[in-house]
């Protein structure tokens, strides 16, 4: 399931994050890339040891928390710290798979990559190129969006950044582990939450919506790994 999801950062914020983000040292993303990707990836990265990558990390962190769309679409146990990256004319990042266990910097703990996602710093007016790909069971999908705009999807999907041809791209993005692995529960999961809140909105029949609402929290009982 590919979703996009608008408006995670409000311009506001978006030209805050990107202000602290300027003045850092951007290093070779290769240096946090598997083996296999490390071959066709050419793009920057800040370190996740830069302070102001850390607070605009924790800025993203705070907005996707308050954003019902993203909870719904991902049902996240839990998130890995933001990165940021950035591409400038010539670089790409090339077919690739994202690794299935991240391990969070300065813990112990492991995240197992059910959901990919890229949120978008850079507006599409900025630059020429710079799509994300992502190829799935339903074709190939190419994404650019809005700055302040997120896109997620399953982080087992093929998938590409195209070469960036005039000015710079610069996008967060991060991995999160559901509580529902599988991505056809979390489809359905979605699909059905997302009928409840449009019937609600419409003012449907509360007993009818309440019954939809059990099932969502039954199947969501039967299929949640906490």
């Amino acid at each position: 399931m590919i979703v996009r999801i608008g408006s995670v950062l409000s311009a506001d914020e978006v030209t805050s994050i990107r202000a602290r983000l300027e003045p850092g040292v951007w290093e070779d993303g290769r240096l946090t890339a598997g083996h296999q990707s490390a071959q066709v990836k050419a793009n920057l990265q800040l370190p996740q040891s830069d302070a102001a990558a850390r607070e605009a990390s924790d800025s993203v962190l705070r907005a996707l928390e308050r954003n019902p769309s993203f909870v719904s679409a991902t049902l996240p146990r839990h998130v890995y710290p933001p990165l940021f990256n950035r591409y400038s004319p010539g670089m790409s990042f090339g077919n690739h798979v994202d690794n299935a266990v991240r391990q969070i910097p300065g813990t112990h703990h492991r995240l197992r990559t059910d959901v990919s996602a890229t949120l978008f710093l850079s507006a599409p007016e900025e630059y020429d190129g710079g799509e994300l790909v992502v190829e799935d069971t339903f074709g190939t999908h190419s994404v650019k969006l809005a700055a302040g705009d997120m896109v997620v999807y399953p982080a087992s999907s093929l998938h590409r950044v195209e070469p960036v041809t005039r000015g710079v791209r610069e996008a967060a993005f991060f991995w999160i582990q559901s509580m529902v692995r599988d991505d056809g529960e979390r489809t359905l999961l979605f699909e059905l939450d997302t009928t409840i809140r449009d019937l609600t909105q419409k003012g449907a029949d509360r007993d009818c919506v309440v019954r939809l609402t059990a099932s969502y929290h039954n199947l969501l009982r039967r299929w949640a790994d906490l």
